[in-house]
């Protein structure tokens, strides 16, 4: 549906400065961000962007702060650290309009400013795939890591701080009065702390881990027509038209979109509540695909993760990578914007999967032996 933006230094969360949408003075912050993004496109955005960033981290002895925030398995056990290095890249594709962004942090430490009760070993990245304009997106990626850490249970229950975090990045779109209230926004986006990762998906993004070649889906596809989510639909009184949310939207979960859900606090057939899925990193798990449903309408979940492991193996360089996906899915003509981020999890490339060869013992019978010495005698 959207397409992402890059994480440059001018994309990324401002050094670790923190929003709070409840609070009277932060219109100046929504007023200035309203100043690039409030107005509907056209927008002077370039065609394609792409980042590439690289975080190597090392470990630390102890990850364990006054927050509580739980230490990694000590190596001896665990055997395996990550090492985060992610590529993006994003184009308008089709569409007359960019209405995506996305967020790559590869030392989610430092960007947080080294905080003391935070793990050493840290990511952060998010697709926000866009429609009715840029701003629910745009305001979305830029805040939506703070909502995350801000919460007064990310020390003790990260997957809660997170689902958390959506409902509160809803609410503060309904507030913003500099924001356009058409505008919404899908969301999915990838925290890892050590090694767990927690995978949070609100629309039909999706993220797919590659595990020794296989494709392995985190998230589902929110889409109004999946059977789960259309019975919650028709429960809170919705309807679906030719797949359609109340005839309008093709998503059945975003962020925004208040026109749609009417007043805060009414129970609404378009929920921003994200589905979410926490996994151990492990040896096998060799890279993460983040991409909008422009990438996954033309392309399979593991035709993708044959595509990047084979790339990786070439030159080991997850932007380029990411531009392999754009450009496939263009070729196979995509009808949305494009933002695919691709996440690796070692420095060295994917090794090369050995197929074990099978050592079958082959005999013949008596009888048999007979007729081939027959043949060749005759031969």
């Amino acid at each position: 549906m959207a397409t992402a933006t890059d994480v440059s230094p001018a994309t990324k969360l401002e050094g670790g400065s923190f929003f709070n949408p409840v609070e009277d003075e932060n219109e100046d912050t929504l007023g200035n961000m309203s100043q690039t993004n409030a107005a509907k496109p056209p927008r002077s955005l370039p065609a394609m962007r792409h980042c590439t960033i690289s975080a190597w981290l090392v470990e630390r002895e102890s990850v364990m702060g006054a927050g509580g925030l739980k230490s990694p398995p000590p190596r001896e056990n665990s055997g395996f650290l990550p090492v985060f290095r992610s590529g993006s890249c994003s184009e308008k594709g089709p569409k007359q309009y960019m209405e995506d962004e996305y967020i790559c942090i590869d030392n989610l430490f430092q960007h947080l400013g080294s905080p003391a009760d935070f793990p050493y070993l840290g990511a952060f990245y998010g697709v926000f795939d866009g429609h009715g304009g840029l701003d629910a997106a745009s305001f979305t990626r830029k805040n939506i890591l703070n909502f995350i850490v801000e919460d007064k249970n990310f020390a003790t229950g990260t997957k809660k701080a997170v689902r958390s975090a959506y409902v509160k990045a809803d609410h503060a779109l309904a507030d913003a009065k500099t924001l356009d209230k058409s505008s919404g926004t899908t969301a999915l986006t990838a925290l890892i702390l050590d090694r767990t990762m927690i995978i949070a998906n609100a629309g039909d993004s999706r993220a797919v881990l590659g595990k020794r070649g296989r494709a392995i889906e985190l998230s589902k596809d929110h889409k109004p027509n999946c059977t789960s989510e259309r019975l919650r639909i028709e429960k809170l009184g919705g309807v679906i038209y030719d797949g359609y949310l109340n005839g309008q939207l093709s998503v059945a979960r975003a962020l925004g979109d208040w026109h749609i859900k009417g007043a805060k606090g009414s129970k609404s057939p378009l929920s921003c509540e994200p589905e979410l899925e926490e996994i151990l990193l492990t040896e096998e798990d060799e890279f993460l695909i983040m991409g909008c449903d422009g990438l996954w309408d033309v392309m399979s979940s593991q035709c993708a993760v044959t595509m990047v492991r084979k790339e990786l193996m070439q030159h080991n360089d997850p932007e380029r990578c990411s531009r392999a996906l754009v450009k496939e899915a263009l070729q196979r003509n995509t009808c949305d914007n494009l933002t695919v981020v691709v996440v690796c999890f070692s420095s060295n490339p994917p090794p090369k999967i050995e197929i074990p060869r099978s050592y079958k013992r082959r005999s013949i019978s008596a009888e048999g032996l007979d007729l081939l010495k027959g043949v060749l005698n005759n031969a």
